[in-house]
Protein backbone atom coordinates (compact mmCIF):
# COMPACT_ATOMS: atom_id res chain seq x y z
CA UNK A 1 0.00 0.00 0.00
CA UNK A 2 1.70 3.59 -1.46
CA UNK A 3 1.40 6.85 0.60
CA UNK A 4 -1.44 8.35 -1.53
CA UNK A 5 -3.90 4.68 -0.81
CA UNK A 6 -2.76 5.38 2.74
CA UNK A 7 -4.31 8.84 2.32
CA UNK A 8 -7.02 7.84 0.66
CA UNK A 9 -8.02 5.25 3.52
CA UNK A 10 -7.82 8.33 6.14
CA UNK A 11 -10.15 10.13 4.24
CA UNK A 12 -12.91 7.89 4.99
CA UNK A 13 -11.97 7.01 8.25
CA UNK A 14 -12.22 10.68 9.35
CA UNK A 15 -15.63 11.69 8.45
CA UNK A 16 -16.73 10.22 11.62
CA UNK A 17 -14.45 12.35 14.57
CA UNK A 18 -15.78 10.00 17.64
CA UNK A 19 -13.56 7.03 18.70
CA UNK A 20 -13.53 3.56 16.20
CA UNK A 21 -14.79 0.92 18.22
CA UNK A 22 -11.72 -1.33 17.79
CA UNK A 23 -12.42 -3.94 20.26
CA UNK A 24 -15.68 -5.13 18.02
CA UNK A 25 -13.46 -4.95 14.95
CA UNK A 26 -12.26 -8.06 14.15
CA UNK A 27 -10.77 -8.71 11.07
CA UNK A 28 -8.62 -11.60 9.22
CA UNK A 29 -4.76 -10.68 9.12
CA UNK A 30 -4.19 -8.40 5.56
CA UNK A 31 -0.24 -8.18 5.90
CA UNK A 32 2.19 -6.57 7.45
CA UNK A 33 2.72 -2.92 5.83
CA UNK A 34 5.93 -0.77 5.82
CA UNK A 35 5.11 1.89 8.74
CA UNK A 36 7.42 1.99 11.41
CA UNK A 37 6.55 4.17 14.71
CA UNK A 38 10.71 5.33 16.43
CA UNK A 39 11.23 5.71 19.64
CA UNK A 40 11.16 9.66 19.57
CA UNK A 41 7.45 8.92 18.06
CA UNK A 42 8.06 9.98 14.31
CA UNK A 43 5.80 8.12 12.01
CA UNK A 44 7.35 6.81 8.72
CA UNK A 45 6.13 4.69 5.70
CA UNK A 46 8.61 2.97 3.00
CA UNK A 47 11.41 4.94 5.13
CA UNK A 48 9.72 8.03 4.28
CA UNK A 49 8.51 10.70 7.47
CA UNK A 50 4.97 11.20 7.75
CA UNK A 51 4.55 14.62 6.49
CA UNK A 52 1.19 15.23 7.71
CA UNK A 53 0.09 15.55 11.82
CA UNK A 54 -3.57 14.88 10.64
CA UNK A 55 -2.41 11.14 9.24
CA UNK A 56 -0.69 10.32 12.49
CA UNK A 57 -3.33 11.19 14.27
CA UNK A 58 -6.13 9.16 12.03
CA UNK A 59 -3.85 5.88 12.18
CA UNK A 60 -2.95 6.28 15.88
CA UNK A 61 -6.92 6.22 16.55
CA UNK A 62 -7.14 2.94 14.46
CA UNK A 63 -3.89 1.19 16.56
CA UNK A 64 -3.72 -1.15 18.75
CA UNK A 65 -1.65 -3.90 20.02
CA UNK A 66 -3.31 -7.30 20.38
CA UNK A 67 -2.48 -10.77 22.60
CA UNK A 68 0.56 -11.11 20.05
CA UNK A 69 2.33 -8.36 21.33
CA UNK A 70 2.42 -7.00 18.15
CA UNK A 71 0.86 -3.88 16.85
CA UNK A 72 -1.75 -3.61 13.98
CA UNK A 73 -3.49 -0.64 12.35
CA UNK A 74 -7.44 -1.76 12.63
CA UNK A 75 -10.67 -1.41 10.29
CA UNK A 76 -14.05 -3.12 10.07
CA UNK A 77 -12.37 -4.85 7.32
CA UNK A 78 -8.90 -4.71 7.25
CA UNK A 79 -5.85 -5.72 9.83
CA UNK A 80 -2.00 -4.26 8.73
CA UNK A 81 0.92 -5.15 10.77
CA UNK A 82 3.13 -2.56 11.84
CA UNK A 83 6.49 -2.17 13.97
CA UNK A 84 6.82 -0.20 16.71
CA UNK A 85 10.60 0.41 18.18
CA UNK A 86 9.72 1.26 21.85
CA UNK A 87 6.43 2.74 22.75
CA UNK A 88 3.80 3.95 19.81
CA UNK A 89 2.47 6.70 21.54
CA UNK A 90 4.36 10.18 23.44
CA UNK A 91 3.15 12.87 25.86
CA UNK A 92 3.79 15.34 25.10
CA UNK A 93 2.08 17.66 27.13
CA UNK A 94 0.62 17.64 31.12
CA UNK A 95 -1.78 20.12 32.55
CA UNK A 96 -2.98 20.48 36.28
CA UNK A 97 -6.58 20.79 36.76
CA UNK A 98 -8.40 21.28 39.71
CA UNK A 99 -8.60 23.87 42.83
CA UNK A 100 -6.87 21.87 45.33
CA UNK A 101 -4.83 19.09 45.51
CA UNK A 102 -7.32 16.83 46.12
CA UNK A 103 -9.39 17.94 43.47
CA UNK A 104 -6.51 17.46 41.21
CA UNK A 105 -6.44 15.78 37.39
CA UNK A 106 -3.65 15.05 35.77
CA UNK A 107 -4.63 15.79 31.99
CA UNK A 108 -2.04 14.14 29.92
CA UNK A 109 -1.99 15.03 25.64
CA UNK A 110 -0.17 12.78 23.55
CA UNK A 111 1.48 13.58 20.38
CA UNK A 112 -1.43 12.26 18.27
CA UNK A 113 -3.37 14.83 19.93
CA UNK A 114 -5.33 12.96 22.52
CA UNK A 115 -6.18 13.98 25.61
CA UNK A 116 -6.48 11.51 28.59
CA UNK A 117 -6.85 11.95 32.33
CA UNK A 118 -4.53 10.26 34.46
CA UNK A 119 -6.54 7.83 36.84
CA UNK A 120 -7.82 4.17 36.97
CA UNK A 121 -8.64 3.92 33.67
CA UNK A 122 -4.98 5.43 31.89
CA UNK A 123 -2.74 5.11 35.07
CA UNK A 124 1.22 6.73 35.59
CA UNK A 125 3.84 3.73 35.50
CA UNK A 126 6.96 4.05 36.41
CA UNK A 127 9.47 1.53 35.71
CA UNK A 128 12.85 0.70 35.52
CA UNK A 129 14.88 0.03 32.14
CA UNK A 130 17.10 -3.30 32.87
CA UNK A 131 20.27 -2.38 30.90
CA UNK A 132 20.53 0.92 32.52
CA UNK A 133 18.59 1.80 35.34
CA UNK A 134 16.99 4.70 34.16
CA UNK A 135 13.20 5.31 34.85
CA UNK A 136 10.89 4.91 32.15
CA UNK A 137 7.29 6.45 32.95
CA UNK A 138 4.53 5.89 30.62
CA UNK A 139 0.85 5.76 30.72
CA UNK A 140 -1.51 2.54 29.87
CA UNK A 141 -4.56 3.88 27.26
CA UNK A 142 -6.92 2.07 25.28
CA UNK A 143 -6.41 -0.29 23.15
CA UNK A 144 -3.41 -2.32 24.67
CA UNK A 145 -1.10 0.64 23.71
CA UNK A 146 1.18 2.90 26.32
CA UNK A 147 2.55 6.12 25.89
CA UNK A 148 5.71 7.13 26.86
CA UNK A 149 5.93 10.29 28.79
CA UNK A 150 8.67 12.79 27.69
CA UNK A 151 11.57 13.72 30.19
CA UNK A 152 10.50 17.34 30.30
CA UNK A 153 6.59 16.26 31.11
CA UNK A 154 7.50 13.71 33.68
CA UNK A 155 9.56 16.60 35.45
CA UNK A 156 6.62 18.58 35.98
CA UNK A 157 4.46 15.94 36.96
CA UNK A 158 7.45 15.22 39.62
CA UNK A 159 6.98 18.41 40.98
CA UNK A 160 3.73 18.52 41.40
CA UNK A 161 4.64 15.19 44.26
CA UNK A 162 4.39 15.05 47.87
CA UNK A 163 6.11 13.01 49.79
CA UNK A 164 5.22 10.39 52.64
CA UNK A 165 7.34 7.90 53.78
CA UNK A 166 10.56 8.44 51.53
CA UNK A 167 8.29 7.99 48.25
CA UNK A 168 7.37 10.51 45.79
CA UNK A 169 3.66 10.57 44.55
CA UNK A 170 1.29 12.57 42.85
CA UNK A 171 -2.57 12.19 42.82
CA UNK A 172 -4.91 12.62 39.68
CA UNK A 173 -8.54 12.06 39.81
CA UNK A 174 -8.42 10.63 43.51
CA UNK A 175 -6.04 8.02 42.48
CA UNK A 176 -2.02 7.89 43.45
CA UNK A 177 0.88 7.57 41.57
CA UNK A 178 4.39 6.96 42.46
CA UNK A 179 6.61 8.61 40.67
CA UNK A 180 10.07 8.69 42.67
Amino acid sequence: MNLGELEKQSKKLSLDRSEPPLHLWQPSLSGDIDIVIKANGDWYHEGTLFQRQSLVNLFASILRKEEDGEYYLVTPVEKWRIRVEDKPLLVVDVDFVGLSQEEQKIMATTNAGKRIELGDDHPLVVAIDKNSGAIDPYVLLDNGLTAKISRSVFYRIAEQAVEEGGHFRVLSGGVWFEVG
